[in-house]
């Protein structure tokens, strides 16, 4: 249990700056909490975010104002190499003049190296541990990691992750950021989901990411005519216009693949089963009470681990295993609820 007397002395201590980098389409929803926790309290909060996915999208949808920066740099080494180099240098000009007091990333490659050059106290998370160039930078640049405690300690070490550096948190940070959150149940319909009909959520690869090599799924096309043969609805949620484009060429009655992002948290939280081969959404859908079925490509984190031991995820190898089953409507109401000022304690300890 948190220190009442500590965060109590962190929500109410004077104000400072803080810059907060999203590099990834799940960052809005994970941080956004943190931040408005922040702002609640009177600090000054700016938010830096790299064009990638839906990322831009998304927070445009909350509507805080942000600074876009860098560009996404394609599925190679190289080219990951160069998009990188250049956003540090943008970010060296963004933040140079700003006097940030803390700054706070979820896996930002750019970050760390920016606040190391410019001296500012900054803490970088992540939930999966075997994206290892990435951690390999982040993990000894920054000034803290924070990282669920289901991943193993030892896991970490490799990367200079160790105590005081290494803090670890209970749970899972969905258990945080989902604690108040209430499903919008128009959103189904509004996608042309029948009402009351069988519901599967299918989350494409992120190709992009460097430890998947850029490959797509070859297991994707056979789940989705899968799902169509047991006469379930399926809403696709692509990455990039080729993914959306790949899936329109199936040519399925039942299945669509949203131009823009909709609402995937209402989506997972109302919907019978997700078939993911993300990770963020995965761990959404477990915490929510939805049947989860990964056909995520690379090593299992500890995250991960945790919830197949658990049951409240399956990895699926063939379609065929796939069976969609109504869930009771209540599921999400029953899930774990954690207060995500306890995260914003570790993340930022002023």
């Amino acid at each position: 249990m948190p220190d009442p007397v500590a965060l109590e002395r962190f929500v109410h201590c004077a104000a400072v700056r803080v810059w907060v980098d999203m590099t990834n389409v799940a960052h809005p929803v994970v941080l956004r909490p943190l931040v408005e926790l922040l702002e609640r309290d009177g600090h000054d909060v700016e938010i830096t975010a790299r064009p990638l996915s839906h990322t831009l999208e998304l927070l445009d949808a909350w509507g805080h104002p942000y600074t876009p920066v860098g560009r996404y740099g394609g599925v190679g080494k190289a080219g990951k190499a160069r998009a990188a180099a250049e956003r540090v240098a943008r970010l060296l000009s963004f933040a140079r003049s700003r006097r940030f007091d803390r700054a706070l990333a979820h896996a930002s490659v750019e970050l760390p190296p920016v606040c190391r050059a410019l001296r500012i106290p900054n803490t970088t998370m992540f939930d999966y541990e075997w994206a290892t160039l990435q951690h390999h930078v982040i993990c000894r640049l920054a000034t803290s990691v924070l990282v669920p405690e289901a991943i193993p300690p030892e896991r970490l070490r490799r990367y200079g992750a160790t105590p005081p550096k290494l803090v670890r948190y209970p749970g899972l940070k969905e258990e945080y950021y989902l604690a108040d959150f209430e499903p919008d149940r128009s959103v189904p319909e509004s996608l042309g989901v029948p009402a009351g009909e069988p519901l599967c959520v299918v989350r494409t690869p992120p190709s992009y990411a460097l430890y998947l090599r850029g490959s797509e799924n070859d297991l994707l096309p056979l789940v989705l005519r899968r799902l169509e043969s047991q006469g379930c609805w399926t809403v696709v949620l692509t990455r990039t216009p080729e993914q959306r484009a790949a899936v329109r060429s199936l040519g399925l009655e039942r299945a669509i693949a949203p131009e823009r992002a909709p609402d995937g948290r209402s989506l997972v939280a109302l919907a019978d089963a997700l078939v993911s081969a993300g990770g963020t959404m995965n761990r959404e859908a477990a915490v929510l009470g939805t049947p989860v079925w990964s056909i995520f490509e690379g090593p299992l984190g500890g995250v991960d681990e945790l919830l197949v031991r658990e049951g409240r995820l399956h990895v699926l190898r063939h379609a065929d295993e796939l069976t969609v089953e109504r869930k009771p409507e209540d599921a999400f109401e029953r899930r774990v609820r954690r207060d995500p000022a306890e995260l914003l304690r570790l993340a930022l300890p002023l």
